[in-house]
This record gives structure tokens, sequence and C-alpha cells, in this order.
């Protein structure tokens, strides 16, 4: 073999091993916030305004930043979502538009207080996400959680560090076994 074309074996980089290690865990993170459902349904967008409005007159972004408080941060619907919502219930007489101050406040019709109070029995921050109802998803995210921050301390943490992260992570292993072990 030529030298061109021979293959040698590389020395073992650590700092490109935890590199690896991490981008793993990012893909791994992103595909269980996928299923876990970071996102919620076009009707939702609909329901959890409507919501909102039984309480108070609102403007969009009070309406964002509602949502999201209330959903524990797991959603916050964007504006391109909310203000065409706001504009469709305008258009059908579900909400009225009034205009303060260069911003517009929206409030329930009359008519849009009846389907309002049944939305607001539905409201999406009234149910537990997916996330918090599962067993599997929540252990997925703890393992994940932790798996990014050993990824952490490979990529930049001293030996002694180290060291003292594989004690940790020996004796978690250990308590986690031990809780299978109990009746």
């Amino acid at each position: 073999m030529t030298g061109s074309t021979r293959h040698t074996r590389s020395s073992f980089n650590p700092g490109q091993a935890a590199d690896a290690m991490w981008d793993a865990m990012e893909q791994m993170r992103s595909s269980v916030e996928k299923t876990v459902g970071t996102r919620m349904g076009r009707g939702d967008v609909r329901a959890a305004v409507l919501a909102l409005l039984t309480e108070k007159p609102m403007h969009g972004y009070q309406i964002i930043r509602e949502i999201s408080e209330r959903t524990g941060g797991r959603w916050k619907p964007s504006a391109g979502s909310v203000y065409p919502t706001l504009q469709l219930l305008a258009d059908e007489g579900v909400v009225h538009a009034e205009t303060s101050q260069d911003r517009k406040t929206y409030s329930l019709t009359e008519a849009g207080q009846v389907e309002a109070a049944a939305a607001a029995a539905s409201a999406p921050w009234q149910e537990k996400s997916d996330c918090e109802d599962s067993r599997f998803g929540k252990v997925s995210k703890a393992g994940l959680d932790l798996a990014q921050a050993v990824s952490q301390v490979a990529r930049t943490s001293t030996h002694a560090q180290q060291d003292e992260a594989i004690e940790v992570l020996q004796q978690a292993r250990r308590k986690i076994y031990s809780i299978l072990a109990q009746d």
C-alpha cells in the first residue's frame, strides 16, 4: 500500500469523543422533545385565545405570554399563529378589536362568549402534558439532562473534576439499580 491509500489508526482524542457525545445528546433531546410535545395542535391556538379572553380583554403579546406562563413554558405560540387566529375570530364576529395607543386589544362579543366558555373548560393548560403523564417521558428527559451534563464535564473539565464525576455517576447507577431491586 502506498502512503496515500493506507488507512492509519488515529489516536484517541477525548475532545472529539466528547463533541460526538454532545451532538448525539442534542439529537436525542430534540427527538424526545418532539415526542413529548412542545407544540400544540392547530385548534389549541383558538381554544387558548378564547379561554384567555373569557377572563379579560388582551392584546396579542399578552395572549402569547399568558399561554407560555400557563403551560409552564411547554408551549409558546408564535405571533404568526396568534394574530391570524385573532383576525379570524374578529372576522367571524367572535371577538371585537379596539385600538388604543397603537395596540389592538381583543375582547369577546356576546356571540363569542358561548364558544369561549366551552374553550375555557378545555384550555390546553388545563391538561397535563404527555411528558408529565408519561413515566417514560419523564425518565427519558431526566436521563438526557444527565447525559448532557456528563458530556459537558467530558468536554470542559479538569482530570480531578472528571474523576469526581465518574464517582457520582457510579453511585447514581448503583442507586438506580437498587430502585429496581425493591419490591
